[in-house]
């Protein structure tokens, strides 16, 4: 997004979240014969399920027994209606994010071979190391701090920065966020950054840096001027044959004299 494409021209190294979100995990849990569970489980990871870091198709799995009873009006997969039955189960546990929930409950009732699925889903409060606001990361060579704004205006274009005064002579941990990112401040100097690159600071917000880090305010609109770049390349991944052409007008509403 917005805050890998500023990493991306500051030449950061190490890029990370700065503020992980919680919440956006969950995990479901079902329980489904031995010999079905291989399909079951690769039904899942095709539907998004079991992704966690760089890795894919993780599952926990535990065998037991599942007992059950159908009435009248049931076809059972295995056994009889009326009459209790004892079968051998995989408990498969995968971990998905909030927003695939409908995909996923909808391949495992369209592919368990069950009438009834028996399933539970619950939240995680792990962080996600995927998402969240801001990033950091490390210029691959500290810079003194004179040297770091010269490079931070030029490669991110732009004509000015309001910033704190200097605490150190260089800089080597930056911590970055595209638009409004005053609400970072802690974070980032909770992760040791020497310098917080983002905008929209407000006059008194900037003693909260209590000589910890440099706030470089750069501009609301200079720092998310680089997301045409992100639907650029959305696009061409998408249709490879057309031509992408980047429009001239500037839509910022400030201007300095």
């Amino acid at each position: 997004g917005v805050n890998s494409k500023i990493c991306e021209r500051l030449q950061l190294k190490n890029t990370k979240i700065l503020s992980p979100r919680r919440g956006h995990l969950m995990k479901l849990y079902t329980y489904v014969p031995h010999k079905a569970a291989e399909d079951l489980r690769s039904i899942l990871f095709q539907a998004g399920a079991g992704v966690i870091g760089n890795y894919d198709q993780c599952s926990f799995n535990s065998e037991g027994y599942g007992t059950f009873r159908g009435n009248i009006n049931t076809n059972p997969f295995v056994g009889e209606p009326g009459i209790q039955h004892r079968e051998p189960e995989t408990k498969v546990e995968v971990i998905f994010p909030i927003w695939l929930e409908n995909e996923i409950i909808s391949a495992l009732k369209k592919n368990h071979p069950y009438e009834e699925v028996a399933y539970e889903i619950i939240a995680v409060s792990n962080t996600w190391d995927e998402i969240g606001a801001g990033m950091i990361g490390d210029l691959e060579h500290p810079m003194e701090t004179a040297h770091f704004f010269s490079f931070l205006k030029e490669q991110m274009k732009v004509k000015v920065i309001r910033h704190t005064r200097i605490k150190n002579t260089t800089i080597k941990r930056v911590a970055v966020c595209g638009g409004s990112g005053s609400f970072l401040l802690d974070k980032a100097i909770a992760s040791r950054a020497d310098v917080l690159v983002t905008s929209d600071f407000k006059y008194h917000q900037f003693f909260d840096a209590e000589g910890k880090i440099i706030i470089a305010d750069i501009g609301h609109y200079e720092s998310e001027q680089f997301t045409i770049e992100i639907f650029a390349e959305i696009l061409r991944q998408k249709f490879p044959t057309f031509a992408v052409r980047f429009t001239s007008v500037n839509t910022n509403p400030i201007n300095y004299f």
